[in-house]
């Protein structure tokens, strides 16, 4: 009986293309990530040769279409986005930026969050400061800004603490500041009494003084609140609206004191720092955080 050869019958998969090996009708190979099949028996011929091959499938373009993302992100931290024509590497931002959207027809971005109020600066006092320091911290980017001070006390006797503002590199201005100040206290001891009131224009002065009331250990503590206006440049007025509060539980006179002053040095230096010290030597104890405002 004559034989009769059908060919093959069915796909013969040989793997990745070699130049050297001979191959037949229906035979399968890749190259470059593509895949053909041999339409036309020979040796030699590369499989993009369409005289003996035909492309059966191809390969995606790396980068383009997510086949292959390795020669678009090259950098720890890298992104991928699309945009109008296909994937796009966005590289990592600086630290503590976010990652912002456009907006629809818009590619992302890295962008730096913003904040109309901002913390600039703390310290937490342990009894061995001598005076709490904000040097060269105002700028032209804030309008204003507020110093918050919590479980404020004295190591010894209830004392005055003073603001003053400071030049550039810390100097501290330590003469001539006009302020007005205003106290109050309420005895709640065994009479329970409104205490006594007081007010004073001062004119002239080293500082301006928030005065009798820091308590003397931890468990009588005094809160602040300084809202301040410097003036970074020279030849203007800078201010400080200060208030403060204790409640003094323990002792032969428990009260609670209240204190609040307004005031300007009279020098108009360029001022670009606050610090508070506590008159006597005292050191202060107590957290302050320093906040900007802007415009």
């Amino acid at each position: 009986m004559a034989t009769i050869n059908l060919g093959n019958i069915k796909f013969n998969w040989q793997g990745a293309y070699a130049g050297g090996t001979s191959y037949n009708i229906d035979d399968v190979v890749s190259y470059n990530g593509s895949s053909y099949i041999c339409k036309l028996a020979s040796t030699g011929n590369l499989p993009t040769n369409n005289t003996y091959w035909d492309q059966m499938s191809s390969a995606g373009t790396n980068g383009t279409n997510g086949t292959d993302l390795t020669t678009t992100l090259t950098t720890q931290g890298d992104l991928v986005y699309r945009d109008g024509s296909g994937l796009q590497r966005l590289g990592a931002g600086t630290a503590g930026q976010v990652l912002q959207t456009g907006g629809a027809g818009a590619n992302p971005s890295w962008s730096t969050l913003s904040s109309d109020y901002v913390k600039l600066a703390e310290v937490n006092a342990t009894g061995t400061a001598s005076s709490i320091d904000f040097t060269d911290v105002f700028t032209s980017d804030y309008h204003g800004y507020q110093l918050l001070g919590k479980d404020i006390y004295m190591n010894t006797g209830q004392q005055v603490i003073n603001c003053r503002f400071s030049t550039s590199g810390g100097t501290v201005v330590t003469t001539n500041y006009t302020f007005y100040h205003a106290k109050t206290y309420n005895d709640f001891g065994s009479s329970n009494n409104i205490g006594s009131a007081g007010n004073s224009l001062t004119n002239v002065h080293d500082r301006i003084f928030l005065d009798g009331i820091m308590g003397t250990d931890s468990t009588n503590t005094s809160s602040l609140e300084l809202i301040i206006q410097p003036s970074i440049v020279s030849g203007k007025n800078s201010f400080i609206n200060a208030e403060a509060f204790t409640v003094l539980t323990t002792g032969a006179n428990p009260y609670r004191h209240f204190i609040k002053a307004y005031g300007h040095p009279q020098d108009t230096s360029a001022m670009t720092g606050i610090t508070l010290q506590g008159s006597a030597g005292n050191n202060i104890n107590g957290n302050f955080i320093l906040y900007g405002m802007k415009s």
